[in-house]
């Protein structure tokens, strides 16, 4: 009898022991990282301590490879190949970098080009640490050149400029790529509940193991400030200011959100948060809002079913699209 009871006993231990490493081994792995020009930052919970630590490096490398990809200021990446080339030949590029390109020229469309990518023609022009813009001969010149219909989009994975001197940029759109592509690769890992962020684009896969994630909403002009915090779950949220690359000259503020259809930052909003499905349109979005300001920005909003917005304008004032009212 004594011998059973002590068997039986130590099963029981073994039984808790197991229990006891399992739940030691689930944790949460987290890693703040710098990638393509801004703070990132993951969080997941994974049953496996490997697991996590590797996916934690995978996340990093997946935006590392992003940035190599879609850089403008990496000589080698493929945006930087389109830029010197493509005025004068059809380039070839790959079929994920044609795919975003063929995103950006349908919000283009959307917003009667609100949102285009050919804003580098002039945004290269500026430099915000050294607080230089382009002159005003300058500027006309290059705004000229802005227009997203000259980026043809040919077959086979194929890009024409039909403009000489006509140059683009995916900071609008690129970063909230990354951020999907990264909750993409831990889904797929088996991962249930990871917030990606990178700038000010956020993906959440699934909840906080039982209670919603909560995102805050920075103060345009308070840097530890926050206007909000939303409770979210499974959802993006991307945020574009007027605070995050800009300098003060003459009581203008010059900011790296530029209206393509003057060249110029406008200035009726200090930020536009934007929340969606998945961050790649949410980050696009949100600059799409910013350039057409409060008005039009709100009635265009009212009219994309799967999103919502808040707007800052420069009067510090906050305003929700319907869905968020409540």
């Amino acid at each position: 009898m004594q011998i059973i009871r002590f068997t039986a006993l130590i099963s029981f231990f073994l039984l808790i022991s197991g229990v006891l490493c399992s739940n030691a081994l689930a944790q949460w792995h987290r890693l703040p990282f710098q990638t393509m020009g801004t703070q990132a930052y993951v969080e997941l919970w994974a049953e496996d301590d490997n697991l996590g630590k590797d996916l934690l490096i995978a996340v990093q490398t997946e935006f590392e490879r992003i940035n190599q990809l879609m850089s403008p200021y990496i000589d080698s990446s493929e945006l930087s190949l389109l830029n010197r080339d493509a005025a004068s030949r059809p380039v070839s590029v790959s079929s994920e970098l044609y795919q975003l390109l063929q995103q950006a020229e349908q919000l283009a469309r959307l917003s009667d080009g609100a949102f285009d990518i050919s804003f580098a023609s002039v945004g290269f022009s500026y430099d915000y640490r050294q607080h230089i813009k382009p002159s005003a001969v300058e500027l006309d010149k290059q705004r000229s050149l802005i227009n997203y219909r000259h980026i043809q989009l040919l077959a086979d994975n194929q890009v024409k400029f039909s403009l000489p001197g006509l140059k683009i940029d995916l900071g609008g759109i690129a970063k909230g790529y990354a951020v999907e592509q990264a909750i993409s690769l831990l889904a797929k890992a088996g991962i249930k509940h990871a917030l990606v962020t990178a700038g000010g684009d956020t993906r959440l896969l699934g909840d906080k193991r039982g209670r919603p994630w909560l995102v805050a909403i920075k103060h345009p002009r308070k840097e530890d400030g926050i206007v909000a915090q939303l409770p979210l779950t499974d959802s993006a949220i991307s945020t574009s200011g007027d605070y995050e690359r800009f300098f003060i000259e003459d009581g203008v503020r010059y900011h790296h959100i530029l209206d393509p259809k003057s060249g110029q930052s406008p200035s009726g909003l200090m930020s536009v948060t934007v929340l969606g499905p998945d961050s790649t349109r949410t980050d696009a979005m949100s600059t799409t809002l910013f350039v057409m300001g409060l008005e039009r920005g709100m009635a265009f909003i009212e009219q994309q079913a799967e999103f919502e917005a808040i707007f800052i304008s420069s009067e510090h004032q906050l305003y929700f699209s319907s869905g968020l009212e409540q």
